[in-house]
C-alpha cells in the first residue's frame, strides 16, 4: 500500500497500472497516524468491471473505480464531489459543471487564457473533492479529474458554483435552491447506503445556504468570462 495526502485526508492506495500511478505522484505523502480511507481494487474486481465495461481497459477500469470509492468513503468527512472544471482565480475557488460535452472544461480554460494560466489554476477538471472544515467550504485537488488530467494539489475557499449550458449570447442569473437541488444531485455521486445519503443531503443543504449558484449561458468567448466572472466574484 501507498500513503496519499488527498483532501487534507490519509488515504491508502495500491495503484496497479500507471494511470492511477501516474495520477497520484503529486499527492504521495509520508503521513503519520491511521489512515481514513482506503482505495484499492483487487484483480478481480478491476475485471470484473472490464467485463461489464469491455470499452474500457483494465487500467482505466481501475482509475474510474478507485475514484469512486475514494469519493464515497469521502462522505464520512463532510466531503463530497461535483462533476465540475474547478478554477482558483485570486484565492477563490468556482466551479463550473455541466454534463458531458456540456462545456465546462472550455469555460475554465477561457478563465486561463483571459487572467494568464498562472493566475487562473485549474484545481480540477472533473471531480474536485470539496469539504467542510471549520464550516466553510473548500474545493481540493485530486488526482482522479478525468480525461484531461488537469489537477492541482492544492486546497481553495468555495467562491460560488456555475451550471453551463451553450447559448447565441452570454448570460447569467442566480439559481433558486430548488433548481440548484436538482442540478447538483444530477452531477454527483448519490450512494445506496442510507448512511452516506444522509450525509450528502446534509452537505448539500449547507451549500445551498452558503454558496451562491448560477446558470450561466454562454457563448466560447472572452466575453463569456468576464459574464460569468464579474457576476460570482460579487
Amino acid at each position: 500500500m501507498k500513503q496519499y495526502k488527498i483532501a487534507e485526508l490519509n488515504v491508502l492506495m495500491n495503484p496497479k497500472y500507471n494511470k492511477l500511478l501516474k495520477h497520484c505522484e503529486a499527492y504521495l505523502s509520508d503521513f503519520e497516524g491511521k489512515e481514513n480511507i482506503v482505495a484499492t481494487l483487487t484483480d478481480k474486481e478491476i475485471e470484473d468491471h472490464n467485463e461489464k465495461w469491455p470499452n474500457l481497459t483494465l487500467e482505466e477500469c481501475e482509475y474510474i473505480w478507485t475514484g469512486a470509492s475514494f469519493y464515497e468513503q469521502l462522505l464520512d468527512f463532510q466531503g463530497m464531489v461535483l462533476h465540475a472544471s474547478a478554477v482558483a482565480l485570486d484565492g477563490n475557488a468556482y466551479l463550473f459543471s455541466a454534463p458531458c460535452g456540456g462545456g465546462k472544461s472550455t469555460h475554465t480554460a477561457l478563465w486561463q487564457k483571459k487572467f494568464g494560466k498562472d493566475q487562473a489554476i485549474i484545481i480540477n477538471d472533473d471531480k474536485p473533492a470539496l469539504r467542510i472544515i471549520d464550516n466553510k467550504f473548500y474545493v481540493y485537488g485530486t488526482p482522479f479529474s478525468g480525461k484531461t488530467d488537469k489537477n492541482t494539489n492544492i486546497k481553495v475557499p468555495l467562491k460560488a458554483i456555475c451550471f453551463v449550458e451553450h447559448a447565441p449570447t452570454n448570460s447569467i442569473r442566480k439559481m433558486s435552491a430548488v433548481e440548484a437541488l436538482m442540478q447538483i444531485f444530477n452531477q454527483t455521486i448519490r450512494p445506496v447506503e442510507s448512511k452516506k445519503m444522509e450525509s450528502l443531503i446534509s452537505i448539500v443543504d449547507k451549500m445551498l445556504k452558503d454558496i451562491p449558484v448560477y446558470k450561466l449561458g454562454c457563448t466560447i468567448s472572452l466575453e463569456a468570462v468576464e459574464t460569468s466572472y464579474n457576476a460570482m466574484s460579487k
